[in-house]
């Protein structure tokens, strides 16, 4: 396909530091070091030129399947020829119960399991998204490249004697059946390079194996799809930035929403918009410290820009996100690249809902809120309480003018309900309670004066308009109106007129600022799934949820969107809203028909 891997065909692996795609040919084609938001040192997903790639597959022609071996991160590729099966094990690497290693590792496990297959590798490293070729030296006979303060080794045994070519390192051999061999990068950052034997590659691969199941034995889900709620757990384990506790949106930038087209954005970042399904996801799974640690991380990241919210965070908390452009081709001709993200200073009054309602969550289960986060939390909604009648660009980020969202005002009502509530309990100061309930109350009346459609029985994207907005789901979801409400269950039933083809849901059909179209949003159809078994329609949303099910990739996961008419993937992947809104669906489904 033009020299690219379709994205539906690619699996990811990481070590919550970082991430890295790996196709289905045997081809590593995403990873950045030493973080999921640094700099990439293989990019052929967006260049498959000069965007740097590890390729690792038999010189002949082949089939494939794979899978994650069960209940982990690592994943596993079986290559068939007619002359034999080699099995290859690729695993971004887990430090051992009594390592403090810093450096990262890939490690690539290739055995024979019949006949005899000849197979070749070449590690292709552009450091920089491909704007700097490496210098390649050699450090006790191991090749190693070098650029700046990066160095990464590569190390191979039974896999043939490698050889410098053409700013890569490359080889070939032969796999027999009952034969092993290993493949290793190691990183080191600002520190020395530290070269692994083979036994201790060995040793952390199985390790890792070992550490992603632990994991996955805590998860306490035992509802329905049960399968598809641990797979996107896993998917979203990966993209929780350990050194930190925050959680990236995706693990890739400027993947296109449109083939050929400019809506190419940088998803490794915080968005505060996921914060409320982000911990909700972790309590529900029994993840306690992933949701301690989040909270804590968006606690200290808001705090910076306190009273008002950013969008999004970068992983460290810091809050500047400058976008630019990279010299680079772009996924099948999708320009520009883009990293960076402008949305980072626009004004998104749901921002402030999905905090407070976080903050909800997780005091509501019985954690403290400290003086300092508990004075912060009234604040915000005195802040809210003064702004909620401002234009904003909404939960989508247009790049138009401003307008009177519904479902930004939907939020800023969820903020003043949750805090009068934290104030009812003693949580938070009460001081300006009755202010709250005021605004809560003139909230209800702009939405339910200038937000609804009697000719349509439903709310609308913006005050004054006849649009329709899939994000107008989270007002039910996130406890704006009763399920009971006509005027939600309306909503929900336009929006699935308007909207639905099939499984697949539009964001909304109206303009942007963008040029260009889009494919179906998969968070939004979990969205309708979960708002249909919220308004006791259980056994439909049963149905769409099985069809929402089957449009994973082979091993179970999501982009950010899908292109109804192909079903190719869209967008950066994997998507944590796809897989958060899946684990939000499948418990509220499970719930509804209990």
């Amino acid at each position: 396909m033009d020299g690219y891997t379709e994205l539906r065909n690619y699996a990811v692996i990481g070590d919550g530091r970082c991430v890295a795609l790996v196709a289905r040919d045997g081809s590593v084609d995403w990873l950045a070091w030493p973080d999921l938001d640094s700099p990439t040192l293989f990019a052929a997903v967006l260049d498959h030129v000069q965007g740097g790639r590890f390729l690792l597959q038999p010189e002949g022609p082949y089939t494939t399947s794979r899978r994650y071996l069960p209940g982990t991160n690592v994943l596993e590729t079986t290559f068939t020829t007619a002359g034999g099966t080699v099995r290859v094990t690729d695993a971004l690497t887990i430090p051992g119960p009594r390592s403090l290693a810093p450096g990262r590792e890939l490690v690539r496990r290739i055995e024979g399991l019949a006949g005899s297959v000849p197979m070749s590798w070449s590690v292709q490293p552009r450091f920089g998204y491909g704007a700097h070729a490496p210098r390649l030296t050699r450090r006790a006979g191991i090749p190693v490249v070098t650029f700046g303060p990066e160095a990464v080794g590569i190390c191979a045994w039974n896999a043939g004697e490698p050889q410098p070519a053409s700013d890569a390192v490359a080889s070939r051999f032969r796999a027999d059946a009952g034969t092993r061999a290993v493949l290793a990068l190691a990183y080191a950052h600002r520190e020395p390079l530290v070269l692994p034997t083979r036994a201790d590659c060995e040793a952390r691969l199985d390790h890792t194996v070992t550490a992603w199941r632990e994991w996955t034995d805590g998860r306490t889900y035992t509802g329905p799809w049960r399968e598809a709620v641990l797979r996107s757990a896993l998917a979203l384990k990966l993209l929780v930035f350990a050194p930190s506790g925050a959680v990236a949106a995706a693990a890739t930038c400027s993947l296109p929403e449109e083939l050929g087209g400019e809506r190419n954005w940088d998803y490794r970042f915080s968005w505060i918009r996921d914060s409320a399904f982000t911990l909700n996801a972790f309590l529900k799974l029994g993840c306690a410290p992933e949701a301690t640690g989040y909270f804590w991380w968006l606690m200290h990241a808001s705090q910076l820009t306190h009273p008002r919210l950013h969008v999004l965070y970068r992983l460290d908390g810091g809050a500047r996100a400058p976008e630019k452009t990279l010299p680079l081709s772009g996924y099948r001709g999708s320009a520009p690249v883009r990293i960076g993200n402008a949305a980072a200073d626009q004004l998104q009054l749901d921002t402030y809902g999905e905090l407070v309602q976080t903050a909800w969550l997780y005091a509501t289960e019985g954690h403290r809120l400290d003086a300092d986060i508990a004075r912060r939390l009234a604040q915000t909604a005195d802040f809210v309480s003064t702004i909620w009648h401002q234009p904003d660009t909404g939960i989508w980020e247009v790049r138009s003018d401003p307008k009177h969202f519904t479902q930004s005002k939907m939020m800023c009502w969820v903020t003043l309900d949750r805090a009068i509530d934290l104030a009812q309990r003693r949580l938070i100061p009460d001081r300006h309670a009755p202010v709250w309930r005021r605004e809560r109350q003139a909230i209800t009346e702009f939405i339910d004066d200038r937000c609804f459609s009697p000719r349509l029985n439903s709310y609308v994207r913006s005050a004054g308009s006849d649009d329709l907005d899939a994000g107008l789901l989270l007002g039910l979801l996130h406890g704006y109106g009763s399920p009971d409400d006509p005027r939600m269950r309306g909503t929900v039933a336009a929006i699935q007129q308007s909207l639905q083809d099939g499984p697949y849901l539009n964001r909304y059909l109206g303009t942007d600022g963008v040029p260009g179209s889009e494919g179906a949003f998969l968070a939004c159809s979990f969205w309708l799934a979960e708002a249909l078994a919220l308004t006791d329609r259980a056994d439909e949303a049963a149905r769409l949820m099985d069809q929402l099910v089957r449009l994973a990739n082979d091993v179970g996961l999501y982009s950010e969107e899908i292109d109804p008419t192909t079903g190719d993937f869209l967008g950066n992947l994997p998507q944590g809203l796809s897989h958060l809104a899946l684990i939000s669906a499948a418990c509220a489904i499970g719930q509804a028909t209990r």
